[in-house]
């Protein structure tokens, strides 16, 4: 019996992975990646790896055991067909009997565009008959302190959140959480809804960021539109940007505050603060 994870090389797989190592045997462990040489670490720690690609089903045939535990971690290829990709995952779990497939979904208060194949795959899951957790993970710390760059450079945070909150936590918290019901008893069937302890402000936000670095950092409140306009300005695909941009929508409407606690509860400690993730954001 396996405790699983896809996506294992990604950004939250490697925290989920080195954390588990902390809990059990790492053969117990098996990492699912698409390239074998970027996981050459945990084999060397003695992870089991398995090849497979979301996109190739049949790369899937035989991975998972009876009572094997799998975190299905979200694939990131928008263009691609997330709900048909994550349908593969799901129908190899059933078909070898899993005692458990955890699923990285998003709140269930968002509306964004986001969230959309996140609730067709959660449909796809919970009607399975395979034992789930849904994990709706809110957003990340990293999604705003590894893109720093910009915001030294021109002294402004750019969103078009308005006055919105955000219930954010550090990739380490969440897969805390993730670690808690694969490694733990009773998550079956349960759905969770995980974010910060504290929800901050873009106008908090940069505030923070002007008292650590000693700079007067603003905070521009933008239009959708326009920052949707930014974003391709930048280099991103314009499908992309739109999404990027809804989820600010989103985020003005408190769409992504979480206050149900989950999260701190199941990693068994407070969230990591923002203002920590910053001060780690500045030294790298």
């Amino acid at each position: 019996m396996s405790i699983v994870v896809t996506g294992a090389t990604g950004h939250l797989g490697r925290h989920v992975v080195e954390q588990l190592l902390e809990k059990v045997p790492a053969d117990r462990i098996t990492a699912v990646v698409r390239d074998e040489a970027k996981a050459a670490d945990f084999a060397a720690r003695g992870v089991k790896l398995a090849i497979a690609d979301y996109n190739s089903p049949e790369t899937f045939d035989g991975l998972f055991a009876a009572g094997d535990k799998v975190l299905l971690i979200s694939g990131n290829e928008f263009d691609k067909g997330r709900p048909a990709q994550h349908q593969v995952v799901i129908d190899a779990a059933k078909a070898a009997g899993v005692a458990l497939l955890a699923y990285t979904s998003a709140p269930g208060t968002l509306t964004a565009a986001l969230a959309d194949d996140h609730r067709t795959t959660e449909q796809a899951l919970t009607t399975s008959g395979v034992p789930y957790t849904l994990l709706r993970n809110g957003w990340y710390h990293e999604n705003y302190t590894e893109n720093l760059a910009p915001v030294l450079e021109h002294n402004a945070v750019v969103a078009a959140a308005g006055a919105g909150r955000v219930s954010s936590a550090s990739r380490a918290d969440y897969a805390a959480a993730a670690v808690a019901v694969l490694t733990g008893e009773g998550h079956e069937n349960k759905t969770y809804e995980l974010g910060g302890d504290v929800a901050w402000s873009f106008a908090e936000y940069a505030a923070e960021l002007s008292k650590q670095t000693g700079k007067e950092i603003a905070y521009n409140s933008v239009p959708v539109e326009v920052l949707t306009g930014i974003l391709t300005g930048a280099g991103l695909p314009e499908p992309l940007a739109a999404i990027i941009a809804g989820v600010d929508a989103s985020i003005e409407k408190d769409e992504l505050v979480v206050s149900s606690g989950d999260l701190s509860r199941l990693a068994g400690r407070p969230t990591t603060p923002i203002a920590e993730a910053i001060t780690v954001a500045l030294k790298g």
